[in-house]
């Protein structure tokens, strides 16, 4: 799919759609059904000319087989007459249209005037994806990966030297010296001390869509300056932000504005950043449209 849209022109997708006035809030929820593999994501969407659903299979057991844990297909239909346009790989558009959400917030949210230093932490399909998109918005000093498997670390880390950042393996602790800590995991408990993050750094997690489970601490929530791509969204999914709500750190009006703001211009404060991305229907079909489109015109 990269090859018919790059990650700078699918974050500009995304950035088009809201600068256009679409409002995410309004936008449908994710329905999920427990199976005994794990759960079934339905994700529907309808805007401007097209219509369209995700059908997506979270299955925690796959990677000890050798299989991915994300499964699924996105149906792309005309919002006219709901005539299917085309059937799209469901795992590899969420591979493409995540790390665009985060690489728009990390385009409002962090400096442009200087290279970044960058902690990953992940090794999977969306830890690549964000280390390419990151550098398609930002110019990166050097990356540290952080991750339990070290053959999977070496790896990622190799793949970024491939793409001329100095990178090597690290630790937890290293979010001190990061300018930009992106969490692209499977945790259900913080990866790391939340208090470690410095005034100005901007912190990104995508990892989870469940309200239990979290990859930052309450710490770091509380003291940071929190975007969303919804507050609605947020409000149902991220637990993240929903864990320290239910312990009394914060309140909804901890939020601080979502993607559409920072589109708009919102500028952050010299607090540490937190974007919180749980992953929309309409970000799906924003991408899978562009990639029709873009087919078509091949």
């Amino acid at each position: 799919m990269s090859r018919l849209l790059t990650p700078a022109a699918t974050v500009d997708v995304l950035a088009d759609l809201l600068r256009a006035g679409f409002d995410p809030e309004a936008a449908p929820p994710r329905t999920a059904v427990p199976v005994p593999a794990g759960e079934l994501l339905l994700m529907p969407a309808a805007f401007g000319t097209y219509a369209g659903v995700k059908i997506a299979g979270v299955a925690p057991g796959n990677p000890a087989l050798g299989l991915p844990r994300i499964t699924g297909s996105y149906l792309l239909l005309d919002g006219a007459n709901l005539r299917p346009l085309a059937l799209l790989d469901g795992a590899a558009l969420t591979e493409l249209r995540t790390p665009a959400v985060s690489a728009l917030a990390v385009r409002r949210l962090t400096p442009d005037d200087r290279p970044l230093r960058l902690v990953l932490f992940g090794t999977g399909p969306q830890a690549y994806g964000h280390l390419e998109a990151v550098l398609a918005v930002r110019e990166v000093a050097d990356a540290v990966v952080v991750g339990r498997n070290p053959v999977a670390v070496r790896a990622l880390a190799g793949y970024a030297r491939t793409l001329d950042v100095p990178a090597r393996a690290g630790t937890p602790d290293d979010v001190a010296g990061a300018d930009l800590v992106v969490c692209c995991t499977t945790a259900r408990e913080p990866l790391f001390d939340g208090t470690l993050v410095t005034p100005g750094a901007t912190v990104v997690a995508v990892g989870s869509h469940e309200p239990a489970a979290r990859e930052t601490d309450t710490a770091l929530v509380a003291r940071a300056e929190v975007y969303v791509e919804a507050r609605a969204a947020a409000l149902r999914e991220a637990g993240d932000l929903l864990v320290p709500m239910a312990e009394g750190a914060i309140g909804e009006d901890h939020i601080a504005g979502t993607l559409a703001d920072l589109v708009d211009g919102r500028v952050p404060t010299g607090r540490p950043r937190f974007f919180k991305s749980v992953g929309m229907a309409w970000q799906d079909l924003a991408v899978a449209a562009a990639l029709y489109r873009a087919a078509r015109e091949a």
